[in-house]
């Protein structure tokens, strides 16, 4: 089982990994690059948990129904 700390590491360890790859490339919108990367595994992750019941995924999430639909939208999740 991945706890938070095993995901702050992975996080870490590709972020140095993108700075690495860079060469000296100024990087832009990092936060959204990151949040988006690690955003539609974890919906799919949790939908997949439950079935695909929207609602008990945006409640293990902590997002409103509503939120989790459009985000889904966005990243094309069915």
């Amino acid at each position: 089982m991945i706890n938070d700390n095993e995901i702050a590491r992975c996080v870490r360890k590709a972020m140095d990994a993108y700075f690495r790859d860079l060469d000296g490339e100024r990087p832009a919108a990092i936060y959204n690059m990151v949040i988006c990367s690690v955003e539609k595994p974890l919906i799919e992750i949790v939908l997949a948990r439950v079935d695909g019941n929207q609602t008990q995924a945006a409640q293990l999430l902590g997002l409103n129904r509503n939120t989790l639909r459009k985000k889904m939208k966005a990243y094309g999740i069915k």
